[in-house]
């Protein structure tokens, strides 16, 4: 299956902003602090989310961004989608050019597992996640180690 870094980091960006925008707007920086993704990608994976109607932006202070709904009204596919990726597990990328300019005998199973795990991750929202203990207890360590480094950036600058 092939899911680029692209899917991977919208899902992990909206997952975090799941997670720590229920007070508050989240700025891109603070996602981007928290789970080591560039702040210039997240703004181009959020300007595709805000599109498709994934997200809402609040300007000024404090401003960021908040989900355009609830948690258990966005699914995994939706953002995966919003960003232009595809979940593909065929060789040839969808062509159906994958035997010398032909399709080859598996080029049906893998569009059939493509269509199973767009079906998978249909089903499953960011609510959903967010609910699983696994998720709070890395985002719990992710929050501890980001005020570790804000504390260290503090004491230097003293």
């Amino acid at each position: 299956m092939r899911l680029t870094t692209k899917g991977r980091y919208a899902v992990t960006a909206m997952l975090d902003l799941a997670l720590h925008g229920t007070d508050r707007p989240v700025s891109l920086a603070d996602i981007s602090g928290r789970q080591d993704i560039s702040l210039s990608y997240l703004e181009q994976l959020f300007a595709k989310l805000r599109r498709h109607g994934l997200v809402s932006s609040v300007r000024g202070p404090g401003g960021g961004y908040r989900l355009s709904r609830a948690g258990d009204e966005i699914y995994i596919a939706q953002i995966i989608d919003a960003v232009n990726e595809a979940v593909d597990a065929t060789g040839c990328g969808g062509t159906a050019d994958c035997q010398q300019g032909e399709v080859c005998l598996t080029h049906h199973l893998w569009c059939d597992l493509s269509e199973q795990i767009h079906g998978f991750l249909s089903g499953i929202s960011l609510a959903d996640l967010v609910e699983r203990r696994e998720v709070q207890d890395i985002s719990a360590r992710q929050n501890a180690r980001s005020k570790e480094q804000y504390a260290t950036l503090t004491l230097t600058e003293v």
